[in-house]
C-alpha cells in the first residue's frame, strides 16, 4: 500500500514541514524548519506509488550512506535522516539558495568565457568529491547548483560510488544507470568506479553550454546510448567555426572513449580550463570532421574498453596524477641550488610519470621605480622568462604535455606563488632555498613563507654543501 505524502503543517521529527519545492520521479523536496536548527533546510522524501520503485528505494538508501560522509563548501550540507526502518524515510540537508544550472539552458550556447567559467567550477568540485572516494555518476545541468560566492554545489547521490560503502546500485540491478546524454561509455558497461565518468560528463555539459547541441543527441534507448562506445561527435568547430581551439582540444579531451585518453583528474582538468594559454594543443584542436568508417568499425568490435574496467581505488589513482608546482629562481645564479631542483625535480617526475609539472617563475617588480618590460637586449623580459622556462622544463626530459610554464609578474614572489598554489588547485610544491644571509635572517625567506603557509605540501631544496676536499661532485 502507497504510503501517504506529507503535507504543509506536518511535524516530522521536529522538523516542521512548510512548503513542496520539487517533485521529481523518485523523490520530493520540502522546505522544513527545526527550532534548533536555524539555517535553511530542505527535505528529501522518496515517492512511494501503488508498486514502489526498487531502483528508487536502493538510491535513496545510497544517498543516506554517501552524503553524511561528504564535507565541504562543494556540496550540501547534511543535517538528519530518517531511515527506512521508520515510518517515513527522509534526508534534511541545507537548502542553496538559487535554481540549478538547468535554468541556463534557455540561453545558451553562452558565451565561451561564462561556459569556461562554469566549467572551471565544476572540475574543481569534482576534484574535491573524488577526493573524498566518491563518484557522482550523474553531472548534468540540474544536479548542479552555485552558492551566493561563487562556488558549484553538487546535489543528488543517489546514483553515485563511494570507493569505502557497498554499491547497492551495482549490487541489486544488472542495467546501467544515470542520465543519458550525459552517460559516459564505461558507465554503459556497468564500471560505477571511476572518476574520469565524471569528467565526460562535465565535457558534455561544456560542449553542450558552448554550442547549443548535445554531442550524442537525446537518445534514451541503450542501443542508442551504445552508439558512444565507437561514434565521436560532430567537432565544435564544425558546428561553430569561430570554436577556440584549445577549448575544443578539452572538450574532446573528456570525452574520449577510453577513459584512458581522457584527463587523468578533475584537478588537471581544472589547471587547463584556469589556465588556456597553457593548453597542449593536439590534433583534437583543429578537428574539423568525425573520425572516419575504418576509425569506427575498429572500435565498434575491439574489446579495449571491456579490458579497461579493472582500476585502482580513487585515492590512489589520484596520487598518480598529482600537479607539482616547481618554484624556480631564474635571478639566482647559485648554480648548486638550480641543479639540486633540477634533480629533485627529476626525480619526482620519473617516481610519479602522470604529474603534471607547472614550472613558476616570478617576475619581481619594483614597488618606487618605474619598471621596464624590455631587458638591456631589448628584449621583452615576460617572453624571456618563458623561453627560459621552457629550456629549464626540457632538461628534466619531460615530453612537452607534461609540464607547463608560467611567469607571474608580482610584487611579492612568496604570495605569487602561494596565490598560484591555491587557485591551481597545486598538490605539492618544490621550491629552492639559498644559503644563510643577513637579508633573509631578517625579512624572512621566499620559501620559509611559502612552506609555512602553502595550502599543500612543500619540499625546500637546498643546494649541496662541498666541504674542503670534495671534487665538484660533493665527494671525496
Amino acid at each position: 500500500m502507497a504510503r501517504p505524502e506529507l503535507v504543509p503543517g506536518e511535524v516530522l521529527d521536529g522538523f516542521l514541514v512548510e512548503e513542496q519545492v520539487h517533485r521529481g520521479g523518485m523523490a520530493t523536496l520540502w522546505r522544513v524548519s527545526h527550532p534548533d536548527h536555524p539555517q535553511p533546510m530542505l527535505m528529501k522524501v522518496p515517492r512511494f506509488g501503488d508498486s514502489p520503485d526498487p531502483a528508487a528505494i536502493v538510491s535513496f538508501e545510497m544517498e543516506q550512506m554517501i552524503l553524511p560522509r561528504l564535507s565541504g563548501i562543494h556540496v550540501p550540507k547534511f543535517i538528519a535522516l530518517g531511515d527506512f526502518s521508520t515510518p517515513q524515510p527522509y534526508i534534511v540537508m541545507e537548502r542553496i539558495p538559487g535554481d540549478t544550472l538547468y535554468k541556463r539552458l534557455a540561453d545558451l550556447p553562452l558565451p565561451y568565457e561564462e561556459a569556461v567559467g562554469i566549467g572551471l567550477k565544476i572540475a574543481t568540485a569534482l576534484d574535491d568529491l573524488h577526493r573524498q572516494s566518491v563518484v557522482h555518476l550523474d553531472i548534468k545541468p540540474s544536479n548542479i547548483m552555485f552558492r551566493p560566492t561563487g562556488e558549484a554545489v553538487l546535489i543528488d547521490y543517489g546514483l553515485s560510488h563511494h570507493d569505502h560503502l557497498p554499491d547497492l546500485m551495482q549490487e541489486e540491478f544488472r542495467v546501467p544507470f544515470g542520465t543519458a546524454p550525459y552517460m559516459a561509455p564505461e558507465q554503459l558497461l556497468g564500471t560505477r568506479n571511476d572518476p574520469r565518468s565524471d569528467l565526460f560528463a562535465l565535457g558534455v555539459l561544456l560542449y553542450f553550454f558552448t554550442t547549443g547541441e548535445r554531442p550524442f543527441g537525446e537518445s534514451e534507448t541503450l542501443s542508442g546510448m551504445r552508439r558512444r562506445l565507437w561514434k565521436d561527435p560532430v567537432p565544435p568547430r564544425r558546428l561553430r567555426p569561430d570554436y577556440p581551439p584549445w577549448l575544443q582540444e578539452i572538450v574532446l579531451h573528456c570525452l574520449e572513449v577510453q577513459p584512458a585518453w581522457r584527463y587523468p583528474s578533475a584537478r588537471q582538468l581544472a589547471f587547463d580550463l584556469g589556465n588556456p594559454d597553457q593548453v597542449k594543443m593536439t590534433a583534437r584542436a583543429e578537428r574539423l570532421k568525425r573520425d572516419g568508417l575504418a576509425t569506427v568499425l575498429r572500435r565498434r568490435f575491439n574489446n579495449e574498453l571491456m579490458a579497461s574496467r579493472s582500476r585502482p581505488d580513487i585515492a590512489s589513482h589520484l596520487a598518480q596524477v598529482p600537479i607539482i608546482a616547481v618554484a624556480i629562481n631564474l635571478d639566482d645564479a647559485n648554480e648548486a641550488l638550480n641543479e639540486a631542483l633540477r634533480t629533485e625535480a627529476a626525480r619526482i617526475a620519473k617516481a610519479v610519470p602522470g604529474a603534471r609539472l607547472a614550472c613558476v617563475n616570478v617576475l619581481k617588480l619594483a614597488r618606487l621605480t618605474v619598471d621596464h618590460a624590455l631587458n638591456e637586449e631589448g628584449h621583452n623580459k615576460h617572453v624571456g622568462r618563458l623561453a627560459e622556462l621552457k629550456n629549464w622544463a626540457r632538461t628534466l626530459g619531460l615530453g612537452d604535455e607534461s609540464f607547463t610554464v608560467h611567469v607571474i609578474e608580482a610584487f611579492d614572489p612568496a604570495n605569487a606563488i602561494l596565490e598560484f598554489a591555491s587557485s591551481n588547485l597545486v598538490d605539492h610544491v618544490l621550491i629552492g632555498a639559498r644559503e644563510n644571509s643577513f637579508r633573509k635572517t631578517v625579512l624572512g625567506s621566499v620559501s620559509a613563507k611559502v612552506a609555512a603557509e602553502a595550502p599543500c605540501s612543500v619540499t625546500v631544496v637546498r643546494p649541496t654543501r662541498r666541504r674542503a676536499g670534495q671534487d665538484g661532485e660533493g665527494r671525496p
